[in-house]
């Protein structure tokens, strides 16, 4: 950076920390955009409606599960090796999902012990719960495991 200056130079960005912080913010904005959002000109809208009920289209309505497959090529840009490339990927992945954490609006409620759902670590109505559906919410039951 230079002497004086808040914004780093290109050189800089390029160290491998900043690469995978590059690529980490690539991933989720690109993820996001595919998810939840409309798109430039509705674009995605279109896509969506055309992807239907496809594994694509199952694909772009959960978040999580389309942030691996996004993370892939950014993957190859950020890792300095080829073998650390299936590593990077799964990170990037995850510190996608971790901003669309920290990102997501919540609602302000209470549940009936009156602690907030902000305040909980993992708030049982979460997407991944939602995603996860009535028949997992069953096999975990049938587990012994409590239903979510």
């Amino acid at each position: 950076m230079r002497e004086g200056s808040p914004v780093p130079e290109a050189r800089e960005l390029l160290r491998p920390s900043g690469r995978f912080a590059l690529a980490t913010l690539a991933t989720w904005r690109l993820t996001h955009l595919l998810a939840e959002e409309d798109g430039p000109g509705d674009a995605v809208i279109r896509l969506r409606a055309r992807a239907g009920d496809s594994w694509v289209g199952g694909l772009m309505d959960c978040f999580y599960c389309l942030s691996v497959w996004v993370a892939a090529p950014f993957a190859l840009y950020a890792s300095r090796r080829r073998r650390e490339a299936p590593l990077t990927w799964l990170a990037l992945s995850g510190a996608a999902c971790l901003l669309e954490q920290a990102t997501r609006e919540r609602p302000a409620s209470t549940d009936e012990k009156g602690a907030h759902d902000g305040m909980r670590m993992w708030p049982e109505a979460t997407g991944v719960q939602e995603h996860r559906g009535a028949a997992g919410r069953e096999a975990g039951a049938e587990a012994g495991s409590p239903a979510g």
